[in-house]
């Protein structure tokens, strides 16, 4: 069972790091052709101001000498789906599972363990621009289905951005977590409902180690449980009654 999950912007540098690890070469790519890039090509690709462009640019630059800070992957990501879930406190049963089952989609590391050391970036799939002669999107795919094509079981729970990387006919074969709120008998799905909920999922099925389709169904959590009346084989809705 392999339970992929996005990256994220926001980064939390406050966490121990760990020493640069070697990177694959589909990353030694990307850093090569950002890092080439001018200030204001930065500005461009990431349609972000100049100050913030500098601080890009010195990442890639880092990156590019091999001497940036690196720091488990799921710690160093800060954002809304990740702070559900991430600490440092987990006991190495825990940590052996999070290194085993849970993957992060990353648009300049690929699909790696959750727990693997990266180092501060800014890239995801909307970014502008192209490696060796193709969009990010399109450079990844291979790789993306090579690291989960061996998988009797992949649970996704990537917002479109990154699950559209995969192959179509790959795509087939995910189990779809999608999360709902239902209120005063209307059923809605929220972006910041979504990323909530599928941090507050990561956490149960850490602490519970699940690695079955059939458990991940039994889950309830923070209000949210399977509707049946939703749900298909490969699309498991849990819902929220507020």
């Amino acid at each position: 069972m392999k339970i992929l999950i996005p990256s994220a912007k926001e980064l939390n540098l406050s966490v121990k790091n760990k020493p640069f690890q070697a990177l694959s070469p589909e990353t030694k790519a990307i850093v090569a052709a950002f890092s080439d890039l001018s200030l204001a090509e930065i500005q461009k690709a990431y349609k972000i101001k100049e100050d913030m462009a500098a601080k890009v640019q010195a990442q890639w630059q880092a990156l590019q000498k091999q001497n940036a800070q690196t720091y488990p992957a799921y710690l160093l990501l800060d954002g809304l789906m990740y702070r559900q879930f991430n600490k440092e406190s987990y006991t190495q049963e825990e940590s052996q599972y999070i290194h085993d089952f849970l993957a992060i989609t990353s648009a300049l590391y690929g699909v790696i363990p959750a727990d693997t050391p990266i180092a501060p970036y800014r890239l995801d799939f909307q970014t502008k621009g192209k490696v060796q002669g193709q969009s990010l999107r399109k450079f990844w795919q291979s790789s993306f289905d090579q690291a989960v094509k061996n998988e009797e079981i992949i649970l996704s729970l990537l917002s479109s951005e990154f699950e559209e990387v995969f192959s179509k006919d790959l795509q087939q074969n995910f189990y779809q977590c999608v999360f709902m709120e239902e209120k005063e008998g209307k059923r809605k799905i929220h972006s910041t409902i979504s990323k909530k909920a599928r941090g507050k999922m990561v956490k149960e099925l850490i602490s519970h180690k699940i690695q079955s389709i059939d458990e991940v169904r039994k889950l309830t959590f923070d209000g949210f449980s399977l509707q049946k009346d939703e749900s298909t084989d490969k699309r498991l809705v849990f819902v929220k009654r507020v």
